[in-house]
């Protein structure tokens, strides 16, 4: 994946390249477009955690409709933890803010950040990874044991996330 930072910076127009010219103006615009691509980023996470929920969402209303009744709460459950962190990450705080955010993040720190973002998609590509098993699963033994692998992915993003949060914030999210 490109560094989104990258991306912002090569996006700018006019008015932001005169904006990094003006001294003690450059510092601000620097941290802005930081902000922006941490938003770009959790933007995409969410959409991802979207995708996956979906696709169990499919596999869970084949199951119902199949008269397959044993594997719903597990899959219920998974899906459930991914719609609460899906709706987390959309609407979390953004990285760094101007000049009177209730959290601001510096540069080196959100540098940092990104190191948990790295976590968050390799679990979420994990996650994704196991959910055509889960619905290829021949028998109760193959699909328990990929809904627990897709848990695992889950959790692995879960605690991303709240180490991520608590490098923002330095208090515990639970």
């Amino acid at each position: 994946m490109p560094d989104i930072r990258d991306r912002v910076e090569q996006d700018r127009g006019l008015l932001k390249k005169i904006q990094l010219m003006i001294p003690g103006y450059s510092g601000y615009r620097r941290r802005e477009d930081i902000r922006a691509a941490d938003n770009l980023l959790r933007i995409q996470l969410a959409n991802q955690l979207k995708g996956v929920r979906g696709e169990l969402e499919n596999i869970r209303d084949g199951l119902a409709m199949d008269g397959k009744i044993q594997g719903l709460q597990g899959i219920g459950n998974i899906i459930f933890t991914v719609e609460g962190l899906e709706a987390k990450v959309r609407h979390a705080e953004g990285g760094y803010s101007g000049i009177s955010a209730t959290i601001q993040i510096k540069e080196t720190e959100l540098d940092k950040l990104y190191e948990y973002d790295y976590a968050m998609l390799d679990s979420l590509d994990k996650a994704a990874a196991v959910v055509p098993m889960i619905r290829d699963a021949g028998d109760p033994k193959s699909f328990d044991a990929s809904l627990k692998a897709c848990r695992e992915a889950i959790a692995g993003f879960e605690t991303a996330w709240k180490n991520r949060m608590m490098a923002v914030t330095g208090i515990q999210v639970r």
